[in-house]
């Protein structure tokens, strides 16, 4: 299989701006670019592919949380997939599908009226934007005894795993996200 390298948009927006330059610094130090290459490479996704990332604070994701999930509460990661249709082969029960979004009547009528878009051959796919909630990052670290950074790159896994259609709402999605989460972290040689 040929790996490529995946683009990846950082923004961050978790504070002030000496928070956020600690955030960047640290983040500096990470293996984000493999991390997201693993966790495709493990999905078995080889075309060339971009994202966005963006760090925030717990008011941030909680906002995007109840516009996009109608849930009034912070929470630690969300994706938002561009893609019409999972991108991985998996078994269906591991994956979302079209109407896991909730966005009712209205949507779907919107939906059926337009066309798919299809990304011309040649083309860096989009898989679209995975949002980390920073004060959650540090929170879950500390009540599982391990490293920010740790956390971080499992949450950020985690997010390209939804992006290219894993789905964790049932038992056998879940598994097999922690079980990707977990090896790919590995494979970067960190450890919970």
């Amino acid at each position: 299989m040929n790996r490529q390298h995946p683009e990846i948009e950082l923004y961050i927006n978790a504070g002030d701006d000496e928070q956020n330059a600690a955030i960047q610094e640290m983040l500096n130090t990470l293996e984000l670019d493999q991390v997201v290459e693993n966790t495709l490479f493990a999905a078995g996704i080889t075309q060339q592919v971009m994202l966005t990332l963006l760090i925030t604070d717990e008011e941030g994701i909680r906002d995007l949380n109840k516009q996009y999930r109608q849930q009034d509460k912070p929470t630690d990661v969300l994706s938002f997939p561009l893609l019409e249709e999972p991108l991985v082969k998996a078994p269906a029960d591991e994956l979302w599908t079209k109407n896991d979004e909730g966005e009712g009547e209205k949507q779907e009528t919107i939906e059926e009226n337009r066309p798919a878009f299809v990304t011309p051959p040649g083309v860096i796919t989009n898989l679209g934007d995975v949002v980390i909630s920073w004060p959650t990052v540090l929170h879950q670290a500390n009540a599982a005894g391990h490293a920010p950074s740790y956390e971080l790159l499992y949450l950020l896994a985690h997010g390209v795993l939804h992006l290219v259609g894993y789905d964790d709402q049932n038992e056998a999605g879940y598994q097999r996200m922690v079980a990707l989460q977990r090896s790919v972290l590995q494979s970067v040689g960190r450890k919970a």
